[in-house]
């Protein structure tokens, strides 16, 4: 029931018990959670407690209270002061041996009734052996501590020390916001370390807050060895402070009551406001001489009688009223970061809302409204009016009342917000109004989000008004700057444009007339070079499409190309005849010509005999078997002598050289890696690695009447086939891939080029009986198949971006989607016919 309802377990048991009357939250609590009907039990509760409030007491209503309630204990309750006494000798001590002290002590510990009630007294009524005081001054920071107690600070002319009683020093964290301001404060009070400033400051901490004072250096140091924590009061102490201010006005406290009280109290930190408003509110409702226990639970307890109190008042209330004392005490409080939430003294003046937006939320309020909350909040020792200032009679107010810490939870944002706002709004009129201290940005729109609605004072509602009013001024300036610029941005775009379509248009009447030009160079060639000519024509066409250039590209398409031409400037021992191997090149720039003894490279595009040079030793079968590598740069040549010998076309020199063969035409695949020879007379394939110049051992390759075999570019895989089921090796662990898949791939004839890597060197293309089938040779799974009957041989083309394929009458091209890095299944199945 506890935590359904928010009480108390103790509270909720103790009014089952009949042990204490109880406060209207907790009959209301059982009436809800007995499904009991809540204004009845209300007015019976309301009535119970008139009729004990009109019960007649013995003594007047206007006798002075001996307890202080809420509000702190000041330097004419010295006669009511009691518990301190050991800990006032201390702080009497310490502050005459030391210029700066300070006293700590958690919220609700007497850190205030002690500088006001304890030490001040003693300090006016020195023993004969401590100078007078020449002046005693008691201030809180507040939000502005340097510009508003800067003649404060100043000492007093006097043979004596002026003291400054500091309270509540925590303000300077809490309620000022200006670091250079708080520092400045700081270090005015830490003068009186001097000696010679005839200065004496002690002030009073709330203990959360230590932190924050170790954040200044001076601070720290002046702080060592001069502080008095202020902790919680003895069983004893707690009794003096129970029973003797009673006794002062000639009262008795019941020895159970006091007894209960000290159960309740000792031990716990923040209890002494608790307990002294407590037994207030048992002293107002006391029988005759006697506090007694009965009003005591009458009052609520220690836990309850704040709530219940305040609860009191706010239900008094209307509405409206109700409403405004809501909008009141949430202007006394700022909401902590980090930290505890603290009381706020305001001016009265900012109590006076200006008239807002009004809802059944936030109904217009006018000042004598105000006025009549603040004298029932005041009556009520809620609050505390002194001198145009209005405060929280004490923090305790914040954590014992239920319904203000529900306030300050569901506003908590907003009145964080709503501070800063407040204290901007004054920074602004004291600077005169400047513009260049208005709220803009994030912080115009998060007070418009969070305030809307709120009830503001006239300064913050025209700081707010001025703050909106500069940011739509800036919006319309910005709004007239973006246009200009947008119509720069168009008019230079326009002129942009229109000097790119001059461009265009001059460079494509220049393209025009070079393409004229190519085309009449073209017509020129038709003859003489006709295939410099198609290409020319093609090129002209490719220029600019005119009725020259596409008469020139008819041109060439009718002009037969000539097969043959002659060789000029070729050596005296070049007869012409046909006992050679001819071989283009890979960049299809050259043709390499070996005979019996020598070696011949024309240039297609000049027609001139680049290299004429002896062929190294003697070749086999008269060169038929010469292999041009894919560099275009190296052949690879089978000799009787010396077996096969790689050979660099531009030194005209032997690079490398294989173990001879016996075949008299040995099948030779020079690939980018690895050169490989077929031996039919010992029946074995022999391997090298063109890098490192390693033999690569031998490879069984079974014979049969047609055979073909291809190497990777990578030089790791070999295929052989000599019948219709190719075998691939793995060269870089010298193994057979398995057979169980490698039967699979079975070709359509084992011919020259029915056989060939991917350039990625990934996958194997293989012509088989309808087309073209590529296996992966790692996984054995067939990747892609190209369908097309007739086909003989396969090869990629020497940029690496066509699979050409070709069969008796047929020349199929495909267009490749990857030049290197991937796999054969990426081919494009789009094919150029």
């Amino acid at each position: 029931m506890a935590q359904r309802t928010g009480q108390g377990a103790s509270t909720l048991s103790q009014a089952a018990a009949g042990e204490r009357l109880p406060t209207l939250p907790v009959v209301l609590a059982y009436v809800r959670c007995c499904g009991g009907d809540s204004e009845e039990w209300e007015a019976r509760w309301r009535e119970a407690a008139a009729g004990v409030a009109a019960e007649p007491r013995t003594e007047s209503e206007d006798a002075a209270p001996p307890y202080r309630g809420l509000a702190r204990f000041d330097p004419g309750d010295a006669d009511l002061f009691f518990g301190r006494d050991e800990l006032t000798d201390r702080l009497l001590a310490l502050t005459r041996s030391h210029r700066f002290s300070a006293v700590f002590g958690p919220s609700g510990s007497g850190k205030s009734s002690l500088l006001r009630a304890g030490l001040i007294p003693r300090l006016r009524n020195p023993d004969q052996d401590t100078p007078q005081p020449a002046a005693l001054r008691v201030l809180t920071p507040g939000e502005h501590p340097r510009r508003t107690h800067e003649q404060r600070l100043a000492p007093k002319d006097g043979d004596g020390d002026t003291w400054l009683i500091v309270d509540q020093f925590e303000e300077l964290f809490t309620l000022c916001q200006d670091p250079a301001e708080r520092d400045q404060f700081i270090d005015r009070l830490l003068t009186a370390t001097d000696p010679g400033s005839r200065l004496r400051v002690v002030i009073a901490v709330r203990a959360d807050f230590l932190g924050r004072c170790a954040e200044h250096p001076a601070l720290t140091t002046a702080l060592q060895g001069g502080t008095v924590l202020v902790g919680p009061m003895g069983r004893d102490d707690l009794r003096q402070a129970i029973v003797k201010p009673a006794q002062a006005v000639g009262l008795i406290v019941e020895r159970g009551l006091t007894t209960r009280i000290l159960n309740e109290v000792a031990g716990e930190p923040g209890a002494l406001p608790l307990m002294s408003h407590v037994l207030h509110e048992t002293w107002r409702r006391r029988r005759g001489r006697a506090l007694t226990e009965e009003a005591y639970e009458a009052a609520g307890g220690v836990h309850g009688a704040i709530a219940q109190t305040a609860e009191d008042v706010y239900a008094g209330l209307s509405a409206e009223h109700a409403q405004l004392a809501r909008l009141v005490l949430l202007r006394l409080i700022t909401p902590g970061e980090g930290s505890q939430d603290t009381r706020r003294p305001v001016d009265r003046s900012e109590l006076d809302f200006a008239p807002g937006p009004t809802s059944a939320a936030h109904p217009p309020v006018e000042t004598a409204d105000v006025s009549l909350v603040l004298d029932r909040l005041a009556r009520a020792r809620l609050i505390a009016l002194d001198q145009g200032t209005v405060d929280l009679a004490h923090e305790a107010l914040i954590t014992a009342w239920p319904r203000l810490s529900g306030w300050i939870d569901e506003k908590r944002e907003q009145l964080r917000v709503h501070r800063r706002l407040t204290e901007a709004a004054r920074t602004w009129d004291e600077l005169g109004r400047d513009p260049g201290s208005l709220y803009r940005g994030t912080r115009l729109a998060a007070a418009r989000e969070q305030l809307s609605g709120a009830s503001l004072t006239p300064l913050e509602r025209v700081f707010l008004n001025a703050s909106s009013a500069a940011r739509q001024g800036e919006r319309r300036r910005r709004r007239g700057l973006v246009g200009a610029l947008a119509v720069l941005v168009v008019l230079a775009l326009v002129a942009g444009a229109v000097a790119w379509q001059q461009s265009r248009t001059s460079d494509r009447r220049r393209e025009e007339a070079e393409a004229r030009r190519t085309a009449a160079v073209a017509d020129s060639m038709r003859f003489s070079d006709p295939v410099t000519a198609m290409r020319l024509s093609v090129a002209a066409w490719r220029l600019a499409d005119t009725t020259e250039t596409r008469s020139a590209l008819i041109g060439a398409m009718a002009q037969r190309e000539q097969d043959v031409f002659a060789v000029p400037g070729a050596d005296a021992g070049y007869d012409g005849s046909d006992n050679e191997t001819r071989r283009l090149t890979a960049d299809g720039r050259s043709v390499v010509s070996v005979a019996a003894d020598r070696v011949r490279i024309w240039d297609l595009r000049t027609r001139r005999l680049t290299l004429s040079a002896p062929a190294p030793g003697m070749l086999m079968a008269e060169g038929t078997s010469a292999v041009v590598g894919p560099d275009g740069r190296t052949l690879a040549l089978p000799t009787v002598e010396d077996g096969i010998k790689l050979w660099d076309v531009r030194s005209a020199r032997v690079t490398r050289t294989l173990a001879k063969v016996a075949s008299d035409e040995p099948e030779i695949v020079l690939g980018e890696r690895t050169l490989a020879a077929v031996d039919e007379n010992d029946g074995y394939i022999h391997a090298l690695d063109l890098h490192s110049g390693r033999r690569i051992p031998r490879i069984p390759a079974p014979g049969g009447s047609e055979s073909a075999m291809a190497v990777s570019p990578d030089g790791r895989w070999l295929a052989w086939c000599a019948g219709r089921y190719p075998e691939i090796w793995d060269l870089s662990h010298h193994r057979k891939v398995s057979a169980s898949w490698s039967a699979r791939v079975r070709a359509a004839d084992c011919t020259d080029h029915s056989l060939a890597f991917t350039p990625d060197s990934r996958s194997l293309t293989v012509v088989s009986d309808h087309g073209i089938a590529v296996w992966d040779p790692r996984t054995g799974r067939r990747t892609l198949f190209l369908e097309a009957d007739g086909l003989t041989q396969v090869w990629f083309g020497s940029d690496r971006r066509f699979l050409v394929a070709t069969g008796p009458g047929r020349l199929l091209v495909w267009r490749a989607a990857y030049p290197d890095t991937r796999a054969a299944a990426a081919a494009d199945r789009r094919r150029l016919e």
